[in-house]
C-alpha cells in the first residue's frame, strides 16, 4: 500500500508539471492515464467516484 501510495503522489506531481507547462503531449497523457489507474486502487477511490456521481447529477440537473 505504501509503494502505491508513493507512486500516485509521483504521477500526481508529473501531471500537474506536465499540465502547468502548457503542452500536454503523448508521453504526459499516459502518465496521466497511469495516474488515474493508480488511483483507482487507493482507499481514495470511493470517495473521488462519489464525488464525480454527485458533480455529475449537479450538472445533468441544470437546465439553460
Amino acid at each position: 500500500m505504501a509503494v502505491s501510495i508513493s507512486v500516485v503522489v509521483l504521477l500526481l506531481v508529473l501531471a500537474v508539471i506536465f499540465l502547468r507547462s502548457g503542452g500536454l503531449k503523448f508521453t504526459h497523457a499516459l502518465v496521466c492515464a497511469l495516474l488515474g489507474f493508480f488511483m483507482a486502487g487507493t482507499s481514495m477511490a470511493p470517495t473521488i467516484h462519489n464525488g464525480v456521481a454527485a458533480t455529475a447529477n449537479v450538472v445533468s440537473s441544470l437546465r439553460p
